[in-house]
């Protein structure tokens, strides 16, 4: 089916935000897809791609080992994009020099655009762009011209004279750059001349195809949390193969208040039979004394599989029938736990992806494994999954071991459960609430000294979290009116006992992450 589509494919580097250039080609219904930087031109000519990106990466090109490319794809006549490492690497290729910043190159720069034709197409002379590099390139090939500049970055964007070969050291593929999405609409339309061509629809239809390929008559286990990711797993794989998935939600005790009662009663409105396993005591005893967030997620992971496989032992003829289980593991949880497609670094592993066992009796099934969040709730409102459930802030895997820093006790879980939930009241009650990506509360390890009904205390500190994203690879704080944080914390301290601080974390992603552990 792909055959059929305009596309462009993406030479990853191993850069944190290669899928999200990908979906940023998707977003123009283009049909992107991410192949390793080592690919052969054979196999890159076979794709049949109408341009090329070339992604960042972490390594700089003057090391030793540093990754390359084959200088034949210059030669291919397909347009090609240079982000970055990208931008550096074709630098290097044609000539040009590369060498390490005299001052490095962080957060927004202000970009000042000398020619407006092609990849800048109907943008104004300046933009506000997102900068991330350590090199920069010092001397530009000879066949290259200058298109724009920042203070620090004297070739900020350059493009080949006479082949349509392009490069750019800061990063459009980031919500933080201004009309990042305009110069992507350009290079795909007006350089490549793409067709929109790709859908979710299209998406949908080819998920339930490969899923009734890959599972024939056998039997699918379905881990589902009452989350986004698994609820739209799950009925996607319904629709696919309908008696032969069975679901399962397992109670970890790490969820959030309610949470139990309230996934069992969405899976009864969309009549999708679930089993309801109560592992918590499990859970916790694994996690006893386990202090190193790593070790948690690994451990969760683990957990999960051994509980699976338990409760498939009290089930008839489970051994030969069950084969797979479907996890809704998203894209976004891949690139930071390993390194799929390039050198990436691994940010931290996953209770479903770097923490699951190397040894298992099961065959994964992820049909949204290369999606982002927002592409994912527009496959849900596809599926007909109800708005109110598809727009639920995302919730860790780990569920709140995540949040807890240090040892996890079924003491600190009830403290924070009802701190989050203090939380989640009082925002609701803001108009803007619908616009946050994610807001929580964390138990810090912390504790601090206090005074209660003249009383000195020594509780934990409780940290507030709140962000907006469209992806989760990105992120802003969110700017909460003070009246709603004061309300905030004076419930806390007054309603949680074991909290008599409340700080608000204001730092965005990158640098930071939105979970803390």
């Amino acid at each position: 089916m792909n055959q059929e589509l305009d596309k462009i494919i993406i030479l990853d580097f191993g850069a944190q935000y290669s899928q999200l250039i990908s979906r940023r080609i998707r977003e123009l219904s283009v049909f992107s897809e991410i192949i390793p930087y080592s690919s052969t031109i054979e196999q890159i000519i076979q794709k049949k791609p109408k341009g090329i990106i070339l992604s960042g990466g972490p390594a700089s090109v003057y090391e030793k080992n540093a990754p390359q490319i084959d200088p034949e794809i210059f030669k291919l006549g397909v347009p090609v994009l240079g982000i970055c490492y990208g931008m550096q690497l074709m630098c290097k290729v044609f000539g040009g020099q590369v060498q390490k910043a005299s001052k490095r190159e962080f957060g927004l720069a202000q970009l000042k655009i000398k020619d407006t034709e092609g990849l800048f197409s109907e943008l104004s002379s300046g933009l506000s762009v997102w900068m991330s590099h350590g090199d920069q390139v010092t001397r530009v090939p000879k066949q290259f011209k200058v298109l724009a500049s920042t203070t620090n970055c004297l070739f900020a964007a350059i493009e080949h004279f006479e082949k349509k070969i392009i490069g750019i050291q800061f990063h459009p593929e980031v919500i933080h750059t201004e009309h990042g999405e305009k110069i992507f609409e350009n290079f795909t339309y007006k350089i490549c001349k793409c067709s929109k061509s790709w859908t979710m629809n299209r998406y949908e239809k080819s998920a339930i195809i490969d899923i009734r390929n890959k599972v024939g008559s056998r039997r699918v286990l379905c881990a589902v949390s009452g989350g986004v990711d698994s609820t739209v797993t799950a009925v996607l794989i319904h629709k696919a193969i309908g008696a032969q998935l069975t679901c399962v939600f397992v109670n970890n005790g790490l969820l959030r208040m309610n949470e139990s009662r309230l996934v069992q009663e969405i899976f009864k409105k969309m009549k999708i039979k679930v089993y309801y396993l109560n592992a918590e005591k499990i859970f916790l005893n694994n996690l006893k004394g386990v202090i190193d967030p790593e070790r948690k997620r690994k451990i969760i992971g683990k957990t999960f599989i051994q509980v699976f496989e338990m409760f498939l032992k009290n089930l008839k003829n489970s051994k030969k029938d069950f084969e797979y289980l479907a996890q809704g593991t998203l894209y976004p949880d891949v690139i930071e736990s390993v390194a799929i497609n390039g050198p990436s670094s691994t940010i931290k592993s996953h209770h479903n992806v770097g923490g699951l066992p190397r040894k298992m009796n099961f065959k994964l099934i992820e049909p949204l494994r290369e999606l982002f969040k927002d592409e994912v709730r527009r496959l849900g409102i596809n599926l007909k999954i109800s708005s109110e459930l598809l727009f639920r802030q995302p919730f860790p895997g780990p569920g709140l071991a995540v949040r807890i820093l240090g040892e996890i006790t079924s003491e600190k879980l009830k403290v924070l459960r009802l701190a989050d939930l203090i939380v989640q009241e009082e925002l609701q009650n803001w108009n803007e609430y619908s616009k946050i990506w994610q807001s929580f509360a964390i138990l810090s390890s912390n504790r601090t000294v206090g005074v209660m009904g003249d009383e000195r205390t020594y509780e934990s500190a409780c940290v507030i979290r709140a962000v907006h994203s469209t992806d989760g690879m990105t992120a802003n704080w969110v700017r909460i009116p003070y009246e709603y944080l004061e309300r905030i914390s004076n419930r806390i301290i007054n309603e949680v006992r074991g909290i008599n601080r409340v700080v608000y974390d204001i730092s965005s992603k990158p640098p930071s992450t939105i979970e803390w552990e």
